[in-house]
């Protein structure tokens, strides 16, 4: 995921996707623990994607105040 994607979109929307992203986040980590995942560096990804839509509510979260 891009950073220029992320800029447009509303809180609501950044809410909905970082918990689509926590879910993908459980999902994989459980099919590593069963060791059934073939990528390892989706793990990798979706945890960077996840700490970028936060830092995105939280500048939005300053930008209000």
């Amino acid at each position: 995921m891009r950073s220029a994607k992320l800029i447009d979109k509303t809180n609501q929307e950044l809410q909905t996707e970082l918990m689509a992203l926590l879910k993908a986040q459980f999902s994989l980590r459980m099919q590593r623990a069963t060791q059934q995942l073939t990528k390892n560096s989706e793990i990798k990804k979706v945890r960077r994607d996840i700490a970028r839509v936060r830092t995105f509510l939280g500048q939005k979260a300053m930008a209000n105040e």
